[in-house]
């Protein structure tokens, strides 16, 4: 029986605090929320908590005429919130095409169907479509090819 020499064990746990430490600042480079590296023997999941900022909400009782113009405005124009977001169902990397070199799916101004793909999010090499959930017009994509993307953040309007 061999014994390893004593900095054996601490150089293979080197790296894996290296490797760990380059998966954070991926989640750093990318803002997304967690990371997962697997290689068959080894695996590796780094996340971290994303505080969620508290938003002041108006008196419930204020009734509904109560809000401003402005108001009515500002929440059309937050897509978080537009009754036509078309949401992220996962957390992967957004692609608008099927290739590089082919057009979008969607872009502004086009009538989709419901059901028809708008974009693609890879997630562990698995390319996933996104359907558009009613028919309508796309009135704004709003990630860009290549950009990585968390569950639920809006991706697209459709009107």
């Amino acid at each position: 029986m061999t014994k390893e020499p004593k900095g054996s064990s601490n150089s293979s746990d080197e790296i894996k605090s290296e490797l760990v430490r380059q998966l954070a600042t991926v989640l750093d480079e990318t803002d997304l929320s967690e990371i997962e590296y697997d290689t068959g023997t080894l695996r590796i999941r780094v996340a971290r908590q994303i505080s969620q900022t508290s938003i002041a909400v108006p008196a419930a009782a204020a009734p509904q005429s109560a809000q401003t113009p402005a108001d009515s405005a500002e929440r059309v124009s937050d897509p978080s919130v537009h009754p036509g977001a078309v949401k992220a169902p996962m957390v992967g990397v957004a692609y608008l095409s099927s290739e590089p070199d082919t057009p979008p799916f969607a872009k502004p101004g086009d009538k989709v169907t419901e059901g028809q793909t708008l974009l693609l999010i890879e997630a562990m090499k698995t390319f996933n479509p996104v359907p558009a959930p009613k028919a309508g017009t796309v009135t704004a994509i709003l990630v860009t090819d290549g950009q990585p993307v968390e569950f639920d953040q809006p991706l697209a309007v459709i009107e």
